[in-house]
């Protein structure tokens, strides 16, 4: 029933202001990434690339094959805790859904199409009653399906799987290709498009009329529209994958059909609104490359999760916003029609809608460029790959602080286990320590608490925690004088040797690389898998206690400075009171 369309004039910008300021939120919209890791990981290859681990550190000293969550003699081992929540929950991945699924309305194959499907169901209906019922029908069903296909991908990758899939390398690396590839298409280089003997055969359902005629009615939207929304679906599935969240999948394409929906819904119920609407035209296609531009920019973070995690190190910080300033000015100049694509309708003057899109896009740009010197850039810093990772930093040389610097602690052990693998998420001018056995000596030495942070190469929250809230001075000042501070990195992709594999008395899984270890650590022992998450505790291991014997939870991100400053100051007045 549903056909495809030809575009009409006039075109409008009024609607692709819409989509890029929406599209721009959905960029900067920091997922939770607080992620559960799979524990038995190996080595994976794809297409002649090897996803082989990073050699173990020859000068650490192996650890023991039990893991201290899995002593039984000690207290500390049996302590669970029930995480807090984290505070980016899954309404942020149902929003980020919502806002790709109006995006991808506004695309070239399904916008056109309104009017059309709205007279069909009038007609079919009768009455404006049953019409809108219908057209509620007609959006129940591309929920369905969409909600299905992330269900049965979930399925397909299982949970342990999708638990660890932020630094696969295998899933980064065609996540990256397939939003490459879909951004190309976009910009009009070719279509990727279904099979027709697919879209015709379930386009000759949809004639059967009824319910089930209306159902395959949408299946049709789906198939026919592949063309625009793919690479729409797979930047929403993607990011949302990252979560680690089982549901997470479900969740934003729960909010990806419903925006994509509901416009045929309100607009079966509200006929009149279709005229108000912008013609089809020129404009739609305006929206398709400015969609295309950033969904190569935003490929660029996948490519950095594994360079990160299987320690490659070619993806430093200028690098990645080299590549984001380019493509900001091929989107600046193509919105000021100093650029135009195959496709384009001649622009014969700058609207306004353009010019401020325009303007906000080389703003952005600007904004970026003193990043290439060593700038935070505190909006997108989540985004990044860390700071440590840039060659070339103004900062450290203003301060003239060299790169690896930290508070350097006077103890017995002068061989930090792992620290070589970690130079490129080290926070400068913190010394940190990253091994649990080590952390509780130095502890002991220095008559300090123990702050654990569980991190990760590919946490978005991670970075911003690093970036926004441990530069405040007060904070940084208790990081570095007043704790241990042991960062214990849940995604490393380093295998551990044979000797070292051990079970998991949590799991029942084989813990294989380093950030199993740690991971199964984290859940095992303080019943969360959430990344941030601090924890302080004692020179034993124990849980710091408050004055009233109480033990002081641990914290999610916490991005209010006042807030996680007094979660600090409340573990050093435990530790002083202990002592």
């Amino acid at each position: 029933m549903l056909k495809m369309i030809s575009l009409s004039s006039k075109s409008s910008m009024k609607v692709c202001l819409y989509a890029l300021i929406a599209l721009l939120i959905l960029s900067l919209t920091p997922g939770s990434y607080a992620r559960a890791q799979q524990k038995d990981t190996d080595t994976i290859s794809s297409a002649g690339v090897q996803f082989s681990s990073a050699p173990t550190d020859s000068q650490s000293a192996k650890p023991k094959a039990d893991t201290q969550a899995e002593k039984t003699d000690s207290k500390a081992a049996t302590t669970q805790i029930t995480a807090p929540a984290q505070p980016t929950s899954l309404w942020g991945t149902f929003i980020v859904g919502l806002i790709a699924g109006f995006l991808a309305f506004l695309m070239p194959c399904i916008y056109p199409l309104l009017p059309l499907t709205v007279s069909f169901f009038t007609k079919l209906g009768g009455t404006r009653s049953k019409a809108t019922g219908l057209a509620i029908f007609y959006m129940v069903s591309i929920v369905v399906i969409y909600v299905g296909l992330a269900m049965i991908l979930t399925l397909a990758f299982g949970p342990g799987v999708l638990n660890d899939i932020a630094t696969n390398g295998v899933f980064n690396i065609v996540i990256f290709i397939l939003l490459v590839m879909f951004g190309i298409s976009f910009l009009g280089a070719f279509e990727i498009t279904l099979p027709s003997s697919m879209v015709n055969k379930v386009d000759a359902l949809s004639d059967r009329g009824g319910i089930i005629g209306i159902f395959f009615m949408a299946l049709t939207l789906v198939l026919v529209s592949f063309s625009c929304t793919a690479g729409v679906v797979a930047t929403a599935l993607g990011d949302a994958f990252t979560k680690g969240d089982r549901l997470a999948p479900m969740v934003s394409m729960l909010g990806f059909s419903t925006a994509l929906g509901l416009p045929f819904a309100i607009a079966a119920l509200f006929p009149s609104v279709i005229q108000s609407l912008p013609k089809s035209g020129g404009w739609l296609n305006s929206v398709k490359v400015v969609l295309g531009l950033i969904e190569i920019a935003f490929a660029m973070k996948f490519l950095s999760n594994v360079d990160l995690a299987y320690h490659w190190n070619w993806f430093d910080r200028e690098v990645y916003l080299s590549l984001w300033i380019a493509i900001g000015i091929v989107l600046g100049l193509y919105l000021i029609g100093k650029i135009k694509f195959s496709h384009d309708s001649d622009l014969k003057y700058l609207s306004v809608p353009r010019l401020f899109l325009s303007i906000a896009v080389f703003a952005f740009v600007i904004y970026m460029i003193p990043g290439l010197w060593g700038a935070p850039l505190k909006v997108i810093s989540g985004f990044l790959p860390p700071p440590a990772t840039q060659d070339f930093d103004l900062t450290r040389i203003a301060e003239n602080v060299p790169a690896s610097s930290g508070s350097a602690q006077q103890v017995s052990i002068k061989d930090k286990k792992y620290a070589d693998r970690y130079t490129r998420i080290k926070v400068n001018g913190l010394d940190s320590w990253y091994d649990y056995d080590q952390a509780l000596q130095v502890s002991k030495e220095l008559h300090k608490p123990i702050l654990i942070d569980f991190t990760g190469f590919a946490c978005v929250n991670c970075r911003q925690m690093e970036n926004k809230v441990w530069v405040d001075k007060t904070v940084f000042k208790h990081l570095r004088d007043d704790f241990v501070l042991l960062q214990l990195v849940v995604d490393d992709r380093s295998e551990l040797d044979p000797a070292e594999q051990y079970i998991s008395k949590f799991s029942g899984k084989k813990i294989k690389t380093l950030g199993g270890k740690w991971a199964d650590f984290e859940e095992s022992r303080f019943n969360a898998n959430a990344q941030p998450f601090y924890v302080m505790l004692d020179s034993n291991g124990n849980l710091l206690k408050d004055k009233d014997g109480k033990e002081i939870q641990p914290s999610p991100a916490d991005f209010n400075i006042a807030s996680y400053t007094n979660f600090l100051e409340s573990g050093i007045q435990a530790y002083q009171n202990a002592h």
